[in-house]
């Protein structure tokens, strides 16, 4: 049984916006994420991933920087890009969204040349991040008022 929706790379302006979105339905709108800090000059040059049930609804997105876009995220390592904005519209979660768009990262990741991809995980989702072979390290910080805890994993 194929699953009820496919993740791709956001190709058009008709997929980021679908990308901005969810980021607004979970981030801005759920978390209360002040809309201007959610969207970023990163946004412009990111690898963006968007998963889109089968009738074209989106349903979750993420992003990948690299290079110089993701130095101050990673280090400054070029051999390390950074996944984030990781989202998950509500009636999606529990379907296997996350962990589909997580993997698409890395593959991109991985057709980049990076060796690792680091991370900004809300502290209630480090269990989910532990499961996908990612690992925290250093202390817990508040990004947007929410406690988060910087991950890794070897690509």
């Amino acid at each position: 049984m194929s699953a009820p929706y496919t993740v791709r790379i956001a190709e058009d302006l008709t997929d980021r916006e679908a990308c901005f979105a969810v980021r607004k339905e979970v981030f801005v709108v759920e978390q209360r994420v002040p809309q201007d800090i959610e969207y970023d000059e990163y946004d412009a040059v990111a690898v963006h991933v968007l998963a889109v049930r089968e009738d074209g609804v989106p349903l979750g997105t993420g992003r990948l920087l690299f290079g110089e876009a993701a130095a101050s995220k990673t280090g400054g390592d070029p051999s390390v890009g950074s996944l984030g904005r990781l989202a998950v519209a509500r009636e999606a979660r529990g379907l296997g969204v996350g962990v589909a768009l997580v993997r698409a990262i890395e593959e991109a990741a991985r057709a980049r040349g990076l060796t690792a991809l680091d991370l900004h995980a809300q502290t209630h989702a480090l269990g989910f991040y532990e499961r996908l072979g990612y690992e925290a390290y250093g202390p817990e910080y508040p990004e947007a008022g929410i406690p988060h805890r910087a991950m890794r994993r070897s690509l």
